[in-house]
This record gives C-alpha cells, sequence and structure tokens, in this order.
C-alpha cells in the first residue's frame, strides 16, 4: 500500500516506514504531522475519490531537520564586468511516514528520534578578591612604603598639526592653456 501525497507544492510517493525530505515544516522532532492524501493505491484498488480521501489521513513523525546542498547562483554579462556570486542552501526536514489511513508503522521499525540539546551558555565568575590577613607589629609600618604602586602609563604625546604652506601672490589658480591645433594635413600634388 503506497499513497501520494503534496507538500511544498510537490508530490510525493509514499509508503508506511518511508522516510522523505520535505521544505522546512513548522514542527519540532518527534511531533506528528498530517500530510494531505491525492491518492491511495492498495494491491490492485485505486482511490483516487476526495470524498473518500477526505477520510483517509497519512501520518509522519518529524525526524530532524537540516539544510540540504549548497546552490550556487553565478549572473554574468559579457563585456561589461558584470558578476553576481550567491549561494543558498534550503532548510529541510526528514519526516517518517508513520501511518496511512488505518496500516500503522511497527514500534520496532520507528527511527530514533535524537532529542535536542539546548546550548548552554557558561558564565564567567567574577574574579574574587583576596584579602591578605594584616598583622600588627613593626613591618606594618614599613610594608606600604616597600609595596609602591604602578605609575600610570605615559600618553603618547600628541600628533602636530601640518604645516600650512605659504600663500604668495604667485599662487594663484593657473588658467589651463588650450590645447595645441594639429597641423593641417599637407595636399599631395604631382607637379
Amino acid at each position: 500500500m503506497y499513497a501520494i501525497v503534496r507538500s511544498g507544492g510537490r508530490q510525493e510517493k509514499v509508503a508506511v516506514g518511508d522516510v522523505i525530505t520535505l521544505d522546512r515544516v513548522d514542527a519540532k522532532p518527534g511531533d506528528a504531522v498530517v500530510l494531505p492524501t491525492l491518492l491511495i493505491v492498495d494491491g490492485d484498488k485505486v482511490t483516487s475519490d476526495s470524498k473518500t480521501l477526505a477520510g483517509i489521513t497519512v501520518t509522519g513523525e518529524v525526524v530532524s531537520h537540516g539544510k540540504g546542498q549548497k546552490i550556487e547562483i553565478l549572473r554574468y554579462k559579457n563585456k561589461t564586468g558584470y558578476r553576481r556570486r550567491q549561494g543558498h542552501r534550503s532548510h529541510l526536514t526528514d519526516i517518517q511516514i508513520v501511518a496511512i489511513g488505518s496500516t500503522k508503522i511497527a514500534d520496532k521499525d520507528k527511527l530514533a528520534v535524537a532529542p535536542v540539546a539546548k546550548k548552554t551558555v557558561a558564565k564567567k565568575a567574577a574574579p574574587k578578591a583576596v584579602a591578605k590577613p594584616v598583622v600588627a607589629d613593626e613591618t606594618t609600618e614599613a610594608a606600604p612604603a616597600a609595596v609602591a604602586k604602578k605609575a600610570p602609563a605615559k600618553k603618547a604625546p600628541a600628533k602636530k598639526a601640518p604645516a600650512k604652506k605659504a600663500e604668495s601672490a604667485t599662487d594663484a589658480p593657473v588658467a589651463k592653456k588650450a590645447p595645441a591645433k594639429k597641423a593641417a594635413p599637407k595636399d599631395k600634388t604631382e607637379e
């Protein structure tokens, strides 16, 4: 027994236990999905009547989500330097057909759905300040002098502005000269 179902603008031939790849379906792995039935073939009996098919459902279980192969799109126009390159990967869903009408898949034949692990982000712990115990004796007075604080880093000197060019009366904008005219071709007449 098999059925023809519609999904994503295309038709798929499915039987109980088949795993098919469809365009992305909004369902989590392990969820059930009902696909619209167009035709059912059971041995020699073919059913395509829409009234009969309305009572028969094809049920599938989402196995996993993924991406398809990369498709490269290149556009090129000759002699103009026009080149465009683009890539695309379709989002796909794998679905295992669990039941067609009253015919169901055996539990041992079902594919195991891997549980989706949530990504956990480890938080960085705040640095701990270690406090040293203070001992009251003669060395405590000398200790602050011995521990010198680090001097702040010196800043780089500021860059000087570029020197201005000396302006003179002769630096006025110069008008461009007209290009030289070509000499007229000489007539080569025979004498």
